[in-house]
């Protein structure tokens, strides 16, 4: 029994809706990482020209100035702020049709919501890119929907959009425990890192993600900040300050362009100002005692992005998901319903939708059923099961074992899974035998970056200031920004300190 062309319409017609909705996004996006990169592309030029190491560094510093850049950063934005307003769009015209009849009232109340949202994005700060988002992508989506939704349905047919609403709550349900044990490890482990494709969705990830993180961080979880201490007179509280600050990664660049603090001394006040004006004022006496606090406190009043950051935490959690199921609905509706009647097909669909969540879940779930040789991991290293040795290096690190008491662990340097050497990386951060010392620095030069940067963690992790050299050529030499950024990290765990190459002296 073939459908017409009609009905076939009804099974994906949220797709395309969405699809615009996606692609808006996308051009946003790559506009705000664009504009964002340029900037810390001129920071960090001024970090380097001041004499210290950067992050990125000098041989990929002038990635950050490639359209290309901004346009792979985009997708983050896109797969998660854009999937998550893309879909509240659809959403609310699905409503406005199906249960609110299309009636003027119901639409005015929805704009006076999406109104307010768009005043809690702005509540600190008027935001651009993150204001298009809101402002852009519903007026396209909305009108989307009805202009594809069928418009000559019975009543009665809204029935079926609930039914997706009650197996997209059943799956969450299914799936929220997971979010305790690590999600998002488990599905790079065991979805992605088990085939090429998630090979280099990962590869992908750890190339370009740091770029559009770096756009709503606040300063205190920024890896480097810049400040300006030219307006202090010289004496004990300017180097006092330069010596906190700089042991805190914030960077002096006076007189090279715009910085994150600039603090000014007014009487017996310090003013620490943005660039906008003065964000905080502390007694000068008080203030190199009290750097933590204080400079938590200016990063927190100066903090734009926490709304954002929240809303882009939940689109990527929940609208995501929502927009991969429509997807995958829709390309299974599309073909099934060249042949079987319009209802039963779409329950037919949404029964695989959900057979298919329900079997990545069982996937995902077997990284937790290693129990049988949690008393031998060394057996288990050595077992034909992949689950076995993964299960068993996990024990390891997790149990804080030495992992030189297994001799089998050495076949893993060698493993073709990329998830086993991962954790075998991780697990001799726990070790402080000479003899796994080694071991550590072959992993620095495993072809996944997702290696390199657990053995440059483990090696911080180990407190052996004798892998200084080696981790500062991963931060000066890789071209991988992740790799560069765990480096640095370790570098810090380890009490290494920036020094500029020319240091600059201030009277005592």
């Amino acid at each position: 029994m073939h459908s017409s062309p009609y009905q076939r319409r009804t099974y994906f017609y949220p797709a395309p809706a969405i699809l615009a909705g996606l692609l808006t996004a996308q051009i946003i996006a790559t506009l705000q990482v664009y504009v964002s990169n340029r900037s810390i592309y001129l920071t960090l030029k001024a970090i380097g020209e001041a004499g210290y190491l950067t992050v990125l560094n000098q041989q990929t510093i002038a990635q950050l100035q490639k359209l290309s850049t901004a346009l792979c950063g985009g997708l983050f934005f896109t797969l998660s702020v854009g999937a998550g307003i893309s879909l509240l769009s659809f959403a609310a015209a699905w409503l406005w049709d199906r249960i609110c009849v299309r009636r003027p009232i119901f639409l005015i109340l929805m704009l006076l919501l999406w109104t307010a949202l768009v005043a809690a994005v702005n509540i600190r700060g008027f935001l651009p890119f993150v204001t298009l988002y809101f402002v852009i992508i519903p007026p396209v989506v909305f009108p989307g929907t009805l202009q594809w939704m069928p418009k000559n349905v019975r009543k009665k047919t809204h029935q079926n959009g609930i039914l997706h609403i009650i197996l997209l709550i059943l799956l969450g349900l299914l799936w929220a425990p997971q979010m305790k044990d690590g999600l998002f490890i488990n599905i790079r482990d065991q979805l992605l890192l088990t085939n090429p494709i998630g090979e280099n969705i990962v590869r992908f990830y750890y190339r370009r993600t740091l770029y559009p993180a770096k756009v709503m961080k606040p300063l205190h979880q920024k890896l480097m900040k810049t400040f300006s201490l030219e307006a202090l007179p010289e004496g004990h509280i300017k180097n006092a300050l330069l010596e906190g600050l700089l042991a805190r990664d914030w960077i002096p660049i006076e007189n090279r362009g715009k910085v994150d603090l600039k603090v000014s001394l007014r009487g017996k006040e310090l003013f620490l100002e943005d660039g906008k004006g003065t964000v905080l004022k502390v007694s000068a006496t008080d203030f190199p005692t009290r750097l933590t606090t204080v400079l938590k406190e200016y990063s927190n009043l100066t903090d734009r992005h926490h709304f954002f950051r929240r809303f882009t935490f939940y689109s990527l959690l929940i609208g995501f998901p929502v927009i991969l199921y429509i997807s995958f609905y829709s390309l299974i509706s599309f073909f099934v319903g060249r042949w079987v009647p319009r209802r039963i097909a779409s329950l037919l669909c949404a029964i695989v939708c959900l057979i298919t969540g329900v079997m990545l879940l069982m996937l995902l779930r077997q990284n937790h059923e290693w129990k049988g040789r949690q008393n031998d991991p060394g057996r288990a290293l050595i077992s034909d099961e992949r689950q076995e040795r993964l299960g068993a290096l996990k024990h390891i690190y997790k149990d804080h074992q030495n992992i030189s008491r297994f001799s089998a662990y050495k076949a893993v340097l060698t493993s073709p899974d990329t998830a086993e050497r991962y954790w075998l990386a991780k697990a001799l951060g726990s070790s402080r035998n000479d003899e796994t010392y080694p071991d550590l620095l072959a992993l620095l030069k495993d072809p996944s970056p997702v290696v390199v940067c657990a053995a440059i963690s483990s090696l911080g992790h180990r407190g052996e200031k004798k892998a200084v050299p080696n981790i500062l050529k991963q931060l000066r030499e890789s071209q991988h920004p992740y790799v560069q950024w765990y480096a640095y990290k370790a570098l810090k765990a380890l009490g290494w300190k920036q020094k500029a190459r020319k240091m600059r002296f201030f009277s005592h």
